[in-house]
This record gives structure tokens, sequence and C-alpha cells, in this order.
């Protein structure tokens, strides 16, 4: 008799259990959709597809959804944060990034030539604190700097083409968001995107021109991703990217190609 009555009382927990998880796995993976949508209409590909351009003036008429997005990544806690695997953290941390990036434009759109105008003489517009993230009121530097790049927890130099300071000489911004599930491939895509484009990044004769990226960033590069503990090791990781011919790969394995870093455009990369 207690079996009988207990049966349909404990089938009735299990599904309700079942119900939430399915919810909770449902909100969480939809958590950019908004964001997604917001890049997808707004962000236009351009130099056959290496590079994009921002309608920052259609986002802005558009606020109240980067708006509400911004707020739901506020709302993710720590506990939940950490209880991640790290592609799902990682995927969030550059979407995070990103779409506060944005944010900070429309603050002066569109009376703004250049992210660095929302700096002054003793700051960078990404010092400024006023994102509300994990616990903690941020600046995009804590985000790339701290949260990705200063944890140890991804080693992946790879990011750098995926965050976007709204810049032209900036990868370009990805029209979709990150997802864990994509993640890799996204970053892969980003990377060869980025490399193979001959204004920032070429080589002649026996030169290889290169984004000031690498200047700044270089030791991230030598962290041994995929084996790469020199600059040079990772760029032989993309040697089709690069257009390198079996000439110039063998010199830049030989350390025996000279190596000049690009000057940057800060121009903001709107739409015009």
């Amino acid at each position: 008799m207690f079996n009988t009555t207990l049966k349909p009382l404990l089938l009735s927990v299990a599904l309700l259990a079942t119900s939430l998880a399915s919810q909770a796995q449902s909100t969480t993976n939809n958590l950019h959709d908004s964001w997604n949508a917001l890049l997808n209409k707004h962000v236009v590909a351009i130099n056959h597809n290496h590079s994009t351009e921002v309608d920052y003036a259609a986002i802005k008429r558009e606020h109240a959804q980067l708006k509400t997005y911004l707020d739901s990544l506020s709302a993710v806690t720590q506990n939940e944060f950490y209880a991640w695997e790290k592609p799902k953290q990682l995927a969030f941390l550059i979407n995070a990034y990103n779409a506060w990036t944005v944010e900070l434009i429309l603050t002066k759109y569109p009376d703004i030539k250049s992210i660095k105008d929302l700096g002054s003489f003793f700051s960078s517009p990404w010092s400024k604190a006023f994102v509300p993230l994990l616990g903690k009121t941020r600046s995009l530097d804590d985000i790339e700097h701290g949260l990705i790049r200063g944890s140890g927890k991804y080693n992946d130099p790879r990011i750098h083409f995926a965050v976007n300071c709204a810049s032209i000489g900036c990868p370009a911004l990805r029209g979709e968001a990150f997802t864990a599930t994509e993640l890799e491939s996204q970053l892969q895509q980003q990377t060869v995107r980025f490399l193979s484009d001959t204004t920032r990044n070429f080589a002649q004769e026996n030169t290889l021109n290169i984004s000031s990226i690498f200047k700044w960033y270089g030791d991230d590069f030598e962290q041994g991703f995929n084996g790469a503990n020199t600059l040079q090791q990772f760029f032989l990781q993309y040697s089709d990217a690069l257009k390198l011919v079996p000439a110039q790969q063998k010199a830049l394995k030989n350390n025996d190609m000279k190596v000049k870093f690009l000057d940057y455009s800060w121009d903001l990369n709107a739409r015009q």
C-alpha cells in the first residue's frame, strides 16, 4: 500500500526536476540569443569578409535590447560561472567584452571618431570601471587582461582575434555571438580571417609585415598553444592564411625572416 501510494508522487517529483533542469539548460543556452540577433542584423562584412563594420546608429535605436542582454550577463553569479565548463566561460567573457564595448561607444555616438575619444589624459577608455559583472564593477581591461588572459585558465592566444576594440585596426567583430559548442571553430575562423587579411598581415620577400597586436601581446603567442613557443612557430601554424611560400616558411622557421609591425588604425569601425 505504501509503495503504491508513493510511486506516483516520486514520479511527479522526478518529472518536475527534469523539467526544471531542462528549463535551466534552455535559459543558459539562450543567454546570448539577443546579442546574436543584434550582431546578425547590424554587423556588416567588408574587405572580402576580412573585416566588419558596425551599424551603431541602428543598435542605438534598439538600445533596450542591448541593455536587456547586458542585464542578463550581470545577473550571472560567480558560483554559476565557475560551475560552467571552460568553453562556456570563455564564450561568456568574450561576448561580455564585445557587448560592453558597443555599450561604451553608444554613450557618445555619433559624436565620436575613435574609442580613444572616451578616455582622458589620465586614464584610457579600457580602464573605466562601468561593467557590473560576476559580483564586481569591472573595466574592459579587467575582463580581457584579468578574467581572460590573467587567469591562466584558458591559455588561448586566439582570443585576440575574438575580442573587439571597436577600431578599424582590430580583428573583425564577429557577426554572431560566441557559444560554448562552436567556440573552437569560431576562434579558428577568426584567426584565419585576420591573418589572411593582406591589409594588416602580409609577407613581402624576406619580411613578414604583421599587426601591432603581435607586438603588444607577443608573449601570449609563446605559451605553448598547439606547441608554439615562439611567435614564429605560431605563424607557421597559419602559413596558408599568411600565404607563405616554402622559402619564407623555411626562413621563418630558422628565425631568418624580418618581422615588421604595421601601424594600427584606431578609427571607429562604424558603418557609414
